[in-house]
């Protein structure tokens, strides 16, 4: 069953990782754990608690596997580095310097 999902983190395809995602299932290029909050449907950072599941326990680690029952893999959890990110680095590197 082909799908569409990339990592949260690296944003490398994930088409060859068979579904449902194991507790433990890493990206096979960064090594990123996959079964996290950033990479569900329900994560949502406007909300309390960053999930939109009412019934789900709240996990302080969302970059951390977790044994949550909600997880659903969200094909769009890369967001990556957009321009207005780099602009707002440039901004600070030109006041304090690089880090």
């Amino acid at each position: 069953m082909a799908h569409e999902l990339v990592c949260w983190k690296c944003g490398a395809s994930l088409a060859d990782l068979t579904l449902p995602l194991r507790r433990l299932e890493e990206c096979p290029k960064c090594r990123a754990q996959l079964h996290v909050c950033r990479m569900c449907r329900e994560y949502d950072t406007r909300v309390t608690g960053a999930c939109r599941e009412q019934g789900a326990e709240e996990v302080r680690n969302k970059e951390g596997a977790n044994f949550c029952d909600f997880f659903r893999p969200r094909p769009g959890a890369y967001a990556g580095r957009g321009a207005a990110t780099d602009q707002a680095l440039s901004e600070l590197n030109k006041l304090f310097g690089p880090r």
